[in-house]
Formats: structure tokens, C-alpha cells, sequence
């Protein structure tokens, strides 16, 4: 018995859900920062806050993926082990 592990794909609509979620939150909070009534120099840092921001949450996410696929690459170490094991393992030989 094999346990292949499937990978998992996102949809395309799920996809295209989520490009086009980011753009809009992006293009409103740009707007938002762009329009205060407030002097340059506030509306640069929080322009340069919010791009922080973005960029630091795109880092996260790929820590994030990164660590949940190295363990899954272990695991499959791991079993693969095993069976080998397993598979060479007589257990009605004699010692």
C-alpha cells in the first residue's frame, strides 16, 4: 500500500479571487493614504509603512510554505525508510 502524497492545487477562480483581492486592498489604501488631508511628508511614511507592510507579509507567507515543505520532504524520508525496513524485515525467520 502506497500513501503517495497528492499536491494539492489551488483553483484557477480561487486564484484570480486572490490577485484581485490584493490588487483592490492595495489600490484602496493607496488611495486612502493619497487623499488624507494631511501634510507630504506623513502621507510618504505611511505609503512607505504600508509597502513595509506588503512586503513583509509576502516574506511570512513563504517562510511559512517553506517550513511546511521541508517537513513534508522529511516525512517522506522518513517512510520511505521505514518501508525499506519493512520490506526486509522476515518475520517468520528463524534467528
Amino acid at each position: 500500500m502506497s500513501d503517495t502524497p497528492v499536491k494539492q492545487q489551488s483553483t484557477a477562480a480561487f486564484y484570480g479571487q486572490a490577485v484581485a483581492s490584493f490588487g483592490i486592498a492595495l489600490v484602496a489604501t493607496a488611495l486612502g493614504v493619497f487623499n488624507l488631508e494631511t501634510d507630504v511628508w506623513v502621507r510618504a511614511f505611511l505609503g512607505i509603512a504600508v509597502l513595509y507592510l506588503v512586503t513583509s507579509a509576502f516574506t511570512l507567507a513563504k517562510v511559512i510554505r517553506d517550513r511546511q515543505e521541508a517537513g513534508q520532504i522529511v516525512s517522506r524520508v522518513d517512510q520511505a525508510r521505514l518501508e525499506k525496513l519493512l520490506s526486509g524485515h522476515d518475520p517468520f525467520e528463524k534467528l
